[in-house]
């Protein structure tokens, strides 16, 4: 269900974005940083799924005439760029970062922080850039995990968890991700 109502995102600075940006009731921008630069949207961009920035950083850019698909999760510690055209399916995972620490007393410091006074200011979570470039496809349920780039016009295949760098015009399978088919010169859109 589109919503019209984009007032509470709008009273809230949590995002820029266009006229053309479309939430939905399943929409849920979080930007724990409170700078609404951190979170921007392109033209006729449709968010379902949740875009959400840390406090101690982090920036999403989703591009033009892209889809983020509902239940789909980018939350962002450093950042995460999306290029044009880009379809996100459902339930999505995306993380810059560890989400957590690994070591158990600050991951339970960690915890404690967000459910007493929220997300902290000045946390380590090895963050590290993740670029998706244009006419990318990701398939339901693919987890992209930090420090990688997916190439233009790649094909991330549905249940696929990407570790590492995805090359352009390539379709990715499996965990971890690995290149199953290059695409043909008449399916490329370049």
């Amino acid at each position: 269900m589109l919503i019209n109502s984009i007032q509470q995102i709008v009273n809230h600075n949590k995002c820029i974005f266009t006229t053309t940006t479309f939430f939905y009731s399943s929409t849920r921008i979080k930007n724990y940083r409170r700078r609404k630069e951190a979170i921007q949207l392109g033209h006729h961009a449709h968010i379902r799924g949740e875009l959400l920035v840390l406090g101690h950083g982090g920036e999403i850019s989703v591009g033009d005439y892209c889809y983020v698909g509902e239940g789909t999760r980018i939350w962002s510690g450093a950042s995460i760029s999306i290029g044009d055209r880009t379809l996100i399916s459902h339930n999505v995972n995306i993380f810059d970062n560890l989400i957590h620490p690994f070591s158990a007393r600050e991951r339970h410091v960690h915890f404690k922080n967000i459910i007493t006074s929220g997300h902290p200011n000045d946390i380590n979570l090895e963050d590290k850039p993740i670029r998706i470039g244009n006419d990318v496809l990701v398939g339901a349920q693919a987890i992209i995990l930090k420090g990688t780039n997916i190439g233009n016009n790649a094909i991330i295949g549905a249940g696929s968890v990407v570790t590492k760098d995805v090359p352009p015009f390539s379709v990715v399978a499996g965990n971890p991700a690995r290149i199953v088919r290059l695409l043909p010169e008449d399916d490329r859109n370049e």
